[in-house]
């Protein structure tokens, strides 16, 4: 017996998926908003929470961009003490990264922040609504997450 193809996602449900899209990166970006950083600078803060300690060259990897980028926005995390830079012990020309306990506060702050707004919304929905949310959810991330044909899936979110 064969496994059966999926079937083709309708226009109905594509749009279905856009707008939730649309509305949980609006709440992402809202729980970010009225800080003394940037989106940028926020996601480097969000990757070295984590992942802990990281080299330069990893972040940008993580975060889908340069090497001078991350320079970049760590030079002006460090300087507002949100960072520290550090070398790796057995090879000194490598730089590491590192949270400062403001830059951890932050991270847990916005987080907890998104995961109050999220929770307010999820309530206003019944408990079988939200189960059959959270099953397709899981789903769909199993899905992104392990398909090596979405290169972006690696780097990390908001």
């Amino acid at each position: 017996m064969g496994t059966a193809k999926p079937s083709t996602t309708s226009q109905d449900e594509l749009a279905a998926f856009e707008r939730a899209t649309q509305d949980l990166v609006g709440l992402a970006l809202r729980s970010v908003e009225n800080l003394e950083v940037s989106l940028p600078q926020f996601r480097l803060l969000l990757a070295l929470h984590r992942v802990g300690t990281m080299t330069s060259s990893d972040c940008a990897k993580a975060l889908g961009i340069g090497n001078s980028s991350v320079t970049r926005l760590a030079d002006r995390l460090i300087v507002s003490g949100y960072l520290v830079r550090g070398s790796d012990p057995a090879h000194r020309s490598i730089v590491t990264l590192e949270l400062t306990e403001l830059g951890r506060q932050t991270v847990e702050d916005v987080t907890a922040r998104r995961r109050n707004d999220l929770q307010e919304a999820l309530d206003l929905l019944s408990p079988a609504e939200r189960s059959a949310c959270a099953v397709a959810l899981n789903h769909l991330h199993e899905v992104i997450d392990h398909d090596v044909a979405v290169p972006w899936a690696s780097h990390l979110p908001l």
